[in-house]
């Protein structure tokens, strides 16, 4: 009985979206969601950060903590 509920679930049919009827409707596909705001291929990236790059002990306690036996294998210990 459990099998005849799972076979007739697996026959259903998935009614079709929003978008699938309106595309029906129409003949052709049409694009959902919000464009976008910008077209970012005008964006322009720029590095306006010093040189050298401001590190505090703080950060470089943690990327030790953390990374410590990474640099040992990559620099050699003490380095």
């Amino acid at each position: 009985m459990a099998s005849d509920r799972a076979l007739s679930r697996s026959r259903r049919v998935r009614p079709p979206t929003a978008s699938e009827q309106l595309e029906v409707l129409l003949g052709y596909h049409v694009p959902m969601g919000r464009p976008p705001k910008h077209d970012l291929s005008t964006w322009i990236v720029t590095d306006d950060w010093p040189r050298p790059v401001p590190v505090t002990q703080a950060e470089i306690e943690v990327f030790e903590q953390w990374f410590g036996d990474l640099f040992d294998e990559l620099f050699g210990p003490g380095g």
